[in-house]
């Protein structure tokens, strides 16, 4: 004990050591940008880069998962993925870097994980993604974007997705102020008012900002500009702005301020840009809205916007506007233009929001030197006129997993259930009789065919590795969260190691091990000649387990890029998860230990299986000698040991529970007064030592 104490504390010094994830070099990640698109410089320490278009303009981000998103997968390490995002939020590339996902590593092979992550492309973190798929017409009228899993691997494939939202939300919060992660308010085409130019202004669905002469004279007070306006000078109470604000979005609004054949263009550019909320603008005075140099169809140069501290890209419609004839003559002849922004952008047309007009001046004459002063107005137009889709929230994954395998699961637990009770409450009326053999084949061909081969809750190494590396490094136990089937199996195996050690699950809950019970069957019934080790070797061999356990351990510490291949010492991948579609050298190992159990009964389970050594381990934790002893058992009968095709009985009688796989023989020739020798006797009124069924004793 005092070696495997040594050997788990030198473990976890191990774990608790490996360093967090760095993001690549450039170098490597500038490979992975396609043509024309390049990579830009560094903006953050964590590893996002800026994209560049081929004119060397910025076009996005670019950025890995893990080191943002770092989610521990099954194999116990992060799945890294490149994200390339533009500047409006969208994916313009997602691509596998780094994964040691043991299913696909050596199970499915690596191109279904490739091309799950193709479907992100033109997609927006705005969009409700979810991995899955929608049941009955659940797509009709839903904002929920389904994105296909990969069969068998839907626990891998949630991991990587949250990955990939999680950086990517990251990066739009830090980099991309402004960009919605939801569904964008938008006009109520359904609500209807009769409004008039007065309705509006009673109701204060217009702005209206002034600025006099003497006030913009008074804001470049003190500045190399104070003295460079004439005209603000010599008329300080004539207006220098006379602004007018109006959302042209809702429908009642717009026909209260336009003409006719301006209502009918706003109402062809509104089917053509659904997303864009358009925005009247009127100027009376003399400051204008836009410069000389300004280009129709551009962003205003003298005109920004904010709402909530981030900027609101404003631009030309490039719309004729003529106003209805109830609007005042003075609107009429000022200055107006229709400016548009998209709501996917993060704008909120029903909460506050600041326009901002530079006025600007000159100072000097053949290079003028120019000065600005910002004049703001706030505005916002009421609710009633917008309707704020319900923001759909994808599930969390934990329970997306949950609702997708909710009849497996309750199958499940109703199986587990009906085992347990049987063995916790009736063991001893289960091994009576002939009702044991097939009570028991039946239950391990359904483990089998609906655990293992249907539910994939075939119970691996790699999961406990994957929980431990997390636990020493501070990470997430999430990913157990994903595959629930499994997790039930986890939990119900772990709590049955306190009534029964580790034959809960190593006799009735796994797969391959049901397997190898089949294949020992098979060689008795073909009289294959059975091949037993003598006590001595198979005491040594049963060590060979633990080994292999420790092996692997020190390899998920000094090589974890390695352990998804020494982790096929379990031939589980190959004969459940994947039904032996593998290559042909997997599929060979696999074979050799259902072949080797037609002679020598569950060789892998007995002497080599990682997992079994780890069950075994945890059997210390039972709190009970649950087997029935007598006495006679083991001085002088030896008759159960004999029996005993797991070798785990020694010669004093004593059940060896590490060894023990709950497959109730021993139980049944206990209660058989046909068959256990001291109750044979018992009813005879002979002694034990002349009887010839007393296994190891000399008849008389």
């Amino acid at each position: 004990m005092g070696g495997l104490r040594a050997l788990i504390a030198v473990w976890g010094i191990l774990l608790a050591s490996l360093a967090l994830a760095e993001p690549l070099p450039r170098e490597q990640i500038a490979s992975l940008i396609v043509p024309p698109m390049s990579l830009g410089e560094p903006v953050t320490e964590d590893g996002v880069y800026e994209l560049l278009n081929s004119g060397g303009a910025p076009a996005g981000y670019v950025f890995e998962t893990e080191p943002m998103a770092p989610l521990p997968g099954f194999s116990g390490s992060p799945i890294n993925v490149l994200v390339v995002l533009d500047l409006d939020g969208r994916f313009l590339d997602v691509k596998l870097i780094e994964h040691n996902e043991p299913i696909f590593v050596s199970g499915l092979g690596e191109a279904p994980f490739y091309a799950f992550f193709e479907q992100y492309r033109g997609h927006s973190i705005s969009d409700s993604l979810v991995v899955g798929t929608p049941y009955g017409d659940a797509t009709s009228g839903s904002a929920l974007v389904y994105l296909d899993g990969v069969t068998k691997a839907t626990a891998s494939v949630r991991i990587a997705h949250e990955s990939v939202l999680a950086a990517a939300l990251q990066v739009a919060r830090e980099k991309m102020s402004g960009i919605a992660t939801g569904p964008p308010a938008a006009p109520d085409l359904t609500h209807e008012e009769d409004l008039t130019w007065e309705d509006l202004i009673a109701q204060g669905l217009v702005t209206r900002k002034t600025v006099t002469n003497g006030e913009i004279e008074a804001e470049f007070a003190g500045t190399l500009w104070s003295h460079d306006d004439p005209e603000a000078r010599s008329d300080p109470d004539a207006p220098y702005l006379d602004l007018w604000i109006v959302d042209l979005g809702p429908p009642s609004i717009a026909r209260a301020v336009l003409s006719d054949r301006s209502l009918a263009d706003l109402e062809r550019f509104q089917q053509i840009s659904e997303t864009d909320e358009p925005i009247l603008l009127i100027e009376t005075a003399r400051h204008g809205l836009v410069s000389e140099e300004f280009v129709r169809n551009t962003s205003p140069d003298w005109i920004s916007a904010e709402q909530g501290g981030f900027p609101i890209a404003l631009r030309d419609a490039d719309l004729l506007v003529n106003l209805h004839e109830t609007v005042p003559d003075d609107l009429h002849d000022g200055v107006a233009m229709i400016l548009r922004t998209d709501r996917r952008l993060g704008f909120d047309p029903a909460s506050d929001w600041t326009l901002q007009i530079e006025a600007i001046r000159e100072h000097g004459m053949f290079q003028p030197e120019i000065g600005s002063v910002t004049l703001a107005a706030t505005h916002s137009t009421p609710e009633r006129f917008f309707t704020r889709p319900e923001v759909v929230r994808p599930n969390p994954p934990w329970l997306d997993a949950l609702q997708n395998r909710s009849t497996d699961l309750a199958l499940l637990a109703a199986g587990l259930t009906l085992l347990v009770g049987a063995l916790a409450f009736a063991d001893r009326k289960l091994a009576a009789g002939a009702r044991l053999t097939p009570i028991r084949l039946g239950t391990l061909a359904i483990v089998t065919v609906f655990i293992g081969w249907w539910g994939q809750g075939q119970l691996s190494i790699v999961t406990p590795l994957g929980a431990l590396n997390a636990a020493l490094q501070g990470g997430s136990f999430a990913f157990l969260l994903y595959d629930p089937f499994s997790l039930l199996i986890w939990i119900v195996s772990i709590a049955g190691l306190i009534a029964w050690g580790r034959g809960l699950f190593c006799g009735w809950l796994c797969p391959f091990g049901a397997l190898q019970e089949f294949a020992a069957y098979l060689g008795r019934l073909l009289r294959i000649p059975q091949i037993e080790p003598n006590a001595l070797w198979d005491a040594r061999l049963k060590y060979l387990k633990y080994l292999v356990l420790f092996g692997l351990i020190a390899i998920a510490v000094i090589a974890p890029q390695h352990i998804d291949k020494a982790a096929e010492v379990e031939p589980f991948k190959t004969a459940i998860t994947t039904l032996f579609l593998r290559e042909w050298y997997y599929v060979a190992y696999a074979v050799f230990w259902l072949v080797l159990s037609m002679t020598l009964f569950k060789g892998f389970c007995r002497y080599v299986c990682p997992l079994g050594a780890l069950f075994a381990l945890g059997g210390l934790l039972r709190g009970r000698d649950w087997i029935a002893r007598r006495a006679e058992c083991g001085s002088p009968c030896q008759l159960c040991r004999v029996k005993c095709q797991y070798g785990a009985i020694g010669k004093s009688g004593k059940i060896q529970y590490s060894e023990c796989f709950a497959c109730l023989d021993c139980v049944a020739i206990h209660d058989d007064a046909d068959r256990c020798v001291p109750l044979i006797l018992d009813g005879k009124g002979r002694s034990l030592s002349g009887h010839p069924n007393a296994v190891g004793v000399p008849a008389k």
